[in-house]
């Protein structure tokens, strides 16, 4: 297999904090594109006339993983695999997107994979995951006890830990967005949802390295305030998790780059209720016929709430997954969340 590198795995923490250039995100390209094609951004109809505004679905949900999270991932195992030779395996926390991109790259490189969830976690993303080869450890009871659990597993077992943030992963996942913005110009403004902030800061990366004025606002569960809290605040601050539908933004506790990004570039964040995911979740499938997992529907759910403000705009919003469990997606339809 090819290696590639677009930067080093092990790059000090002010570089990271830095955004991934234009010439970054194309490298990255080339490692997302030897594995997958380019995603579709479509304009629907009935979602046009319902929101009255032009408004473009960013369709993450048809990648390998059906989440954005693989490109990330293949990119960061890319320059993994170049840079240690003789890793012996590498372990990750998740509530499934991450997980299922982890389990997927690793394999590429036939490298074993250790993957820690919470108690509770999604039994359709659990078995995603299972499937793609990896070792699946459940502790804890959100995803913060997973990740310090992991990391105590790897320092116990001499495995290279696989953050929910980095450059590189925000590299990979800014081709997707680059995508986008190449198919569809002048977009006003974009809706991302926000769970450790990959997703968003890649956004942030394409928006600046193309010289766009597009407005990149993040998306949070109303139940899960810690990144909303802390953009308010403009500190580091912690929040309870309540959300039974967005595991995907389950986030309790901020990582300090990804907020460290959002607060200095994102132009502003809407909360989502758990209601108004469900919502949307049944507005994409009525209007696309599209399934999206509660985190996914988050960005649609936002561009609902503010359907006055964007009358007449051209937004887009990022479908950023489909992995949802059959009986919640069954309750999110008939208004049982």
């Amino acid at each position: 297999m090819k290696k590639h590198s677009v930067v080093n795995i092990t790059k000090d923490m002010v570089y990271i904090k830095m955004l991934p250039t234009l010439n970054e995100i194309e490298q990255a390209a080339e490692i997302v594109y030897s594995a997958m094609p380019p995603t579709p951004q479509y304009c629907w109809p009935l979602l046009s006339e319902k929101l009255g505004a032009e408004v473009w679905v960013k369709h993450e949900n048809h990648t390998p993983t059906g989440a954005f999270k693989i490109r990330g991932g293949l990119v960061y195992f890319a320059a993994l695999s170049a840079e240690q030779k003789n890793i012996t395996g590498v372990i990750s926390a998740t509530r499934g997107n991450h997980g299922q991109s982890v389990g997927l790259a690793a394999k590429r490189y036939g490298i074993p994979a250790t993957i820690v969830v919470p108690h509770g976690n999604s039994k359709e993303k659990n078995a995603a995951m299972r499937a793609l080869g990896v070792n699946l450890i459940e502790f804890g009871n959100d995803f913060q006890e997973s990740k310090e659990y992991a990391e105590k597993l790897a320092q116990e077992n001499s495995l290279h830990m696989v953050q929910s943030f980095h450059r590189l992963l925000v590299a990979g996942v800014a081709t997707y967005c680059l995508e986008l913005f190449r198919a569809v110009a002048n977009i006003d403004i974009v809706y991302v949802p926000i769970g450790l902030g990959s997703g968003v800061a890649a956004m942030l990366a394409a928006r600046n390295a193309l010289g766009l004025k597009t407005e990149v606002v993040g998306v949070v569960s109303a139940h899960a305030r810690a990144y909303a809290e802390s953009f308010i605040q403009k500190q580091f601050v912690e929040s309870p998790v309540t959300t039974r539908i967005a595991d995907g933004m389950a986030c309790r506790t901020p990582n300090p780059d990804a907020l460290d990004i959002i607060c200095n570039q994102v132009d502003r964040i809407v909360e989502v209720t758990d209601a108004e995911i469900a919502t949307a979740i049944q507005t994409i499938f009525e209007c696309t016929h599209n399934i999206s997992e509660g985190a996914g529907a988050a960005a649609m759910a936002a561009a609902l709430q503010e359907k006055q403000r964007n009358l007449g705009r051209k937004i887009a919003v990022v479908l950023t997954g489909g992995n949802i469990d059959r009986d919640l997606f069954i309750d999110a339809l008939n208004n049982k969340t």
